[in-house]
Order: structure tokens, then sequence, then C-alpha cells
């Protein structure tokens, strides 16, 4: 799933999983089974487990995957090119936060992806949402903090696909926007994570991805 050395370039800096411990575990064990093919088994709770951890694992790992492939098409999402934040002509975005921006304002792509991607990390660092020691329970609204997370994530994906799909292909990148891109459908999909309506701007390349595994 990684870029290896093609673009070490990130737009924020990789959250990293302590080593050791028991998420980097999950975070293992969710590498290996993704490297088995099939992503509708890759996906499911593993036995045992705990829904909140295999949630919060997998959401640091979508936030790397998706800081790497915005950060290879940077270049291309600029004040310019994309003064608002959209995915496709129907669909626009405004950014909230609720505390520092309460009022939705309309800003340019890359200044909302900016805003969000700094809102997620800001989220993950938070130890009280995002525990990573053993044994420090997650908060009571941990899964609501989840999928507004996955929810806005979401976002850059559809972003990306509608507006920057050409240096994509350019950049040889589109098999590994695609993978990531399912890999994330697909674990959003098991556990209910995204409401329909927000998946809208990308139904048809979802159906697609998922008509072949079901």
């Amino acid at each position: 799933m990684l870029l290896g050395s093609r673009s070490s370039k990130t737009f924020k800096p990789k959250k990293n999983i302590p080593e050791g411990s028991h998420q980097y575990e999950l975070l293992k064990h969710a590498e290996a089974t993704l490297g088995s093919g099939n992503l509708r088994t890759a996906v499911m709770l593993p036995e045992g487990e705990d829904l909140n951890e295999w949630v919060a694992v997998n959401t640091v790992d979508f936030f790397n995957q998706i800081n790497m492939l915005y950060g290879t098409i940077t270049d291309f999402c600029t004040e310019e090119s994309c003064p608002v934040m959209s995915a496709g002509p129907k669909y626009e975005y405004h950014w909230a936060d609720g505390t520092n921006i309460k009022k939705p304002i309309k800003c340019s792509a890359p200044k909302y992806i900016d805003y969000l991607m700094t809102w997620v990390q800001d989220q993950l660092d938070d130890e009280t949402l995002f525990p990573s020691k053993i044994g420090v329970p997650f908060p009571k609204n941990f899964m609501s903090v989840a999928k507004t997370i996955l929810k806005r994530l979401f976002r850059v994906y559809a972003h990306i696909y509608h507006q920057h799909f050409d240096p994509v292909i350019q950049l040889q990148e589109e098999a590994h926007l695609n993978t990531s891109f399912k890999h994330f459908i697909f674990f959003v999909q098991e556990f209910n994570l995204i409401d329909r309506r927000e998946l809208a701007p990308l139904q048809e390349l979802i159906e697609k991805l998922t008509s072949k595994d079901r």
C-alpha cells in the first residue's frame, strides 16, 4: 500500500503508531490480510478484537494513505486551479470545524484540505480521543468522531478523482489510488461509517470497484 521510493512527500507529517503496541500489531495484521488480496475479509474485525481499536488503527492508516496521495498532486491543486473545494460540478464543500470556525466558510480546495488534514491530525494526536496506551479506554463519543473524520477524508478522495485524475494517471498513481480508495470504501461499508448520501459524488466508481467483490 505504500508508495515506496516513488514519492516520500506527504502533505502533512505521517502519523506513526508506536512499535510494540497492540495497535501496531493490529496494523501489521491489517497489512498482512490486505496482502492476501481479498479486501472484503481484510477489513473485517479480527476475532476477539475491540471494534473501537480496529476503527482507530484503520483511521490512522487511511489518514496516512490520503496524506501521501494528496502529497503527490499538491502542485496541481492550487488556489487558481481549484478556487472552491468541489467534487465535480454538483458537489461543493465549505469548511467548519465547530470550534475555530463555527460558520461554514467557502474556501479554495488546497485551503480546505489543509484545514481538514490539520483538523484530523489534531484528533488523532488527542490521547483522550485516540488513546495509544494499553488499557486506556476509548471515549463514549469515539465512533461519532471517527465517522466525522472518515466522512471528511472521503472528500479528499472525491476531490482527487473529480478534479485531478489526469495528473494521477500521468504520475502512474492510478492503481495506488484505486486500491487505497477501494480499501477505504470496503472498510466504511463493513461498519456502516459513512452515510450513503455523503458517498454520492463517487457513487458510480464505488459501484464499479465493489461490484466484482460482492
